[in-house]
């Protein structure tokens, strides 16, 4: 088996099909933890986020190899009016209109092109933008972690030992094993709670009785269009990171084949479909390009089939059960790899760019973009990025040295 798997190439199902357990593993948790924290159906956030998978796939030609998840820039509007109003409604409303921002912007870029973003987003831009994607993250994986450290350092050490050292198919699905190893250690230290996954058996399907129940279509409310639909220029701006990340990973150029206002495009009409099935608004993942960094395995079948998994297991409730009593720190252990090696993505990316830091403005750039993608508590990678971008416009770089001519070789320079 060669060491990567291109994103055209398809591996025989008896492989792509645990590929794609992999990246739902790995996006499961985030995506159902959205709709817990703000009162809506984690089965139809699940769901959506499945079928908005697929339309982005469609959308994006099968070449951007990213899954769309519940997205965490919504939480606290979709809680006000959610959980705080009880009138889901008006949320799915806001949704609604997070999506048709999306379908603008496409509108604007497919007249005016994309390859400007490459000019604004340089690797002085880029690389620590990609660095504090997977770095801001990071918190989040050592809190899951902290629940139980040995638990997380077993499933850790697993993914890690699997990444390096095995060989053939284990070497490409070691995230899954160590999910498994993990939560087999964590079942015979009695930590795994298997009371929710005995009561699943007892209502099978969750579609059409409980999940068609949890339907919410959306009404068009003021407050709620005005709370959510500014914050799509943020998600933007983060898919735009994410995109870079990707190309980086992946050796192609996602914001120029198929084009990131395709990726648009596939985003929004994701969300605008979530708002009708009542989940939240979607986004594309940092835990799967995680994925893809440490497997190497970029093929989008195995999205496809990722996608597929989560809508049957939105319907299936034992299955969904099975995930969710996986203990946060076994996720945790994994996630602190899936994190940390977006974070050294960007850093390979100015190594590879040679990016030259005796350059005041590089030095100034990258120093802001750290600090306020990592120090920001809310939306710190968009902000980050923005004023990065702004920073690289105004200032101007190290000029070049003057060549003067020696006065030992060529006499006088006045008399030239």
């Amino acid at each position: 088996m060669s060491t990567e798997v291109q994103i055209h190439e398809r591996l025989p199902l008896t492989q792509a099909v645990p590929l794609g357990l992999q990246h739902v593993f790995a996006m499961f948790g985030a995506t159902v933890l959205v709709p817990f924290l703000t009162g809506l159906s984690p089965s139809v956030a699940l769901l959506s986020s499945g079928i908005g998978t697929i339309i982005f796939l469609l959308l994006t030609k099968s070449r951007v190899p990213a899954y769309l998840g519940s997205s965490f820039a919504y939480i606290a509007a979709l809680t006000l009016f959610v959980h705080d109003q009880h009138n889901p409604s008006a949320a799915m409303g806001g949704a609604l209109a997070v999506g048709i921002v999306y379908v603008i912007i496409f509108l604007l870029m497919a007249a005016f092109g994309t390859r400007w973003i490459h000019k604004i987003v340089p690797p002085i831009v880029a690389g620590p933008v990609v660095a504090i994607i997977g770095l801001s993250l990071t918190p989040v994986a050592v809190g899951m972690a902290a629940g139980n450290w040995p638990i997380a350092a077993f499933t850790l050490t697993v993914a890690a030992l699997l990444s390096v050292y095995a060989k053939g198919f284990l070497k490409i699905i070691p995230i899954l094993v160590a999910i498994v190893a993990g939560y087999i250690v964590a079942s015979i230290m009695g930590i795994v709670d298997f009371k929710p996954l005995y009561a699943s058996f007892h209502q099978l399907f969750l579609f059409p009785v409980k999940l068609g129940s949890d339907f919410q279509l959306p009404s068009l409310d003021k407050l709620a269009i005005l709370a959510m639909a500014p914050l799509a220029l943020v998600t933007i701006i983060e898919d735009l990171g994410h995109m870079i990340v990707l190309g980086n990973i992946t050796h192609s150029d996602p914001i120029e084949n198929p084009g990131f206002q395709r990726v648009l495009l596939g985003n929004g009409l994701a969300t605008v479909v979530a708002s009708f099935l009542g989940g939240p608004p979607v986004t594309t993942y940092g835990e799967n390009i995680g994925v893809l960094a440490v497997t190497r395995v970029f093929s989008t079948f195995n999205i496809w089939i990722a996608a597929i998994l989560a809508i049957i297991f939105s319907m299936f409730n034992p299955l969904q059960a099975a995930i969710m009593s996986i203990p946060t720190a076994v996720m945790g252990g994994v996630t602190i790899l899936l994190f940390g090696m977006i974070g050294t993505t960007g850093l390979r990316t100015l190594l590879e760019a040679k990016v030259d830091f005796s350059d005041t403005k590089n030095l100034i750039i990258a120093s802001v973009i750290f600090a306020l993608g990592i120090g920001l508590p809310e939306h710190g990678v968009a902000w980050a990025t923005v004023v990065g971008i702004a920073l690289n416009l105004v200032l101007k770089g190290q000029p070049e040295p003057v060549k003067t001519s020696s006065p030992g070789k060529h006499g006088n320079a006045k008399g030239k």
